[in-house]
C-alpha cells in the first residue's frame, strides 16, 4: 500500500482519501460540520474547529503517522459498533465507530469522547490526542466518533461502544475493570451522563458502568449520590463552560462522599485539549494518577 507523507501542509482532501485511510477518513477531521475549503491544509484545521483552541499541528502529524503505521502493519484500529442491520435500519448510526489505540494486553480500558456542541466531533484535537496518551501509558484507550444529532443519540452510541467492549474484550485484549470515560465540553457531558445512568440507561448491555469520569470543561450540573470518582479540569478564560459552575458540582458531590479532584488553569480558554505549550500542560497525567488511585482502591 502506498503510504502519503504527512505534514503540516499535506491537503486535508489528500489525507481524507488516503487508501490507508479508507474506512474510516471521513471521521479524521469534524467534515460533516464544514467542508474543508480549498487547498486547505493540516496546519489550517482550526477553521474546521471553532470551539477549540491550541491544536497542536506536530501532535496531528504525530496521530496520523501511528494510523499509518498500524494500518501498514495489517493492525485493524478502527471498529463498528453497530451491526450492519442496526445501520440499515437507522442510516445515521453509519457515522459512528471506534479508533484504539492499543496499550498493553490485558490493561483496563478508557473512551474518550472529543467535544463540538453536538455539531462536530473534534477527535483530533480533544479524542485522538488523549488516547495516544494513554495508550503510551500502557491503557487501552478508544476515541469514539458518534452521532451529532444531540446528546441522547450521542449518549446512545457511546453504550453501544461499551457494550462492543465489553462483548469482544478477549478479541481487543482489554480488562474491563475500573475502566474510565473521558472527555471535553459535549464529550464531557456524554461521560457524565454515562457515570450516572450506565450503558443501561441508554439502551446498551447491563453492564458495569464507569469506575472514573475524567471531564473538560462543561457546565454540566447534573450527578447523583451513585456517580463515579470524578476528576475535572478548566480555564478561568473559558466563555462556555463556567469554572464556578463545574467547581461547585464537585463540591456537592464530595460532600455526598464521593471522591473527586477539580483543576482550575487561569486564562485558559475552552477548548484546549492536552494544552500542549500551556499552563494547562500536564493535566492529563494528574488525570491518570487520580484513575490509578480509584484502580488501587477497586483492589482493596
Amino acid at each position: 500500500m502506498k503510504i502519503i507523507k504527512i505534514y503540516e501542509k499535506s491537503k486535508l482532501v489528500d489525507i481524507i482519501n488516503a487508501p490507508e485511510f479508507e474506512e474510516f477518513g471521513q471521521f479524521l477531521f469534524p467534515t460533516g460540520y464544514r467542508n474543508p475549503y480549498s487547498g486547505q491544509t493540516l496546519d489550517e484545521i482550526g477553521h474546521l474547529l471553532p470551539w477549540h483552541s491550541y491544536i497542536n499541528t506536530e501532535n496531528s502529524i504525530e496521530i496520523l503517522d501511528y494510523m499509518q503505521e498500524k494500518v501498514n502493519e495489517g493492525k485493524q484500529i478502527f471498529y463498528d459498533i453497530y451491526t450492519e442491520e442496526e445501520k440499515q435500519k437507522n442510516s445515521s448510526k453509519r457515522d459512528t465507530g471506534l479508533f484504539f489505540f492499543r496499550g498493553k494486553k490485558d490493561a483496563p480500558f478508557a473512551v474518550v469522547n472529543a467535544g463540538g456542541g453536538f455539531v462536530y466531533v473534534g477527535s483530533i484535537h480533544e479524542s485522538f490526542p488523549h488516547a495516544m496518551y494513554l495508550s503510551k501509558k500502557g491503557y487501552n484507550a478508544f476515541a469514539l466518533q458518534y452521532r451529532t444529532t444531540g446528546a441522547q443519540a450521542a449518549c446512545e452510541d457511546l453504550a453501544a461502544a461499551i457494550s462492543f467492549i465489553f462483548r469482544n474484550k478477549e478479541m481487543l485484549g482489554v480488562s474491563t475493570e475500573c475502566y474510565s470515560l473521558w472527555g471535553g465540553s459535549a464529550g464531557a457531558r456524554m461521560a457524565a451522563y454515562l457515570g450516572t445512568y450506565g450503558p443501561a440507561g441508554f439502551g446498551g448491555d447491563r453492564i458495569l458502568g464507569p469506575k472514573t469520569i475524567v471531564m473538560q470543561y462543561t457546565g454540566h450540573s447534573e450527578y447523583s449520590r451513585n456517580d463515579p470518582p470524578t476528576y475535572v479540569c478548566v480555564g478561568t478564560n473559558d466563555y462556555i463552560a463556567s469554572w464556578q459552575v463545574m467547581q461547585r458540582r464537585l463540591k456537592d458531590m464530595s460532600d455526598c462522599g464521593i471522591d473527586t479532584e477539580f483543576h482550575k488553569y487561569k486564562g485558559m480558554p475552552h477548548g484546549f485539549g492536552l494544552g500542549i505549550g500551556t499552563v494547562a500542560e500536564g493535566w492529563i497525567d494528574d488525570a491518570i494518577s487520580f484513575w490509578e488511585r480509584q484502580m488501587k482502591d477497586t483492589k482493596r
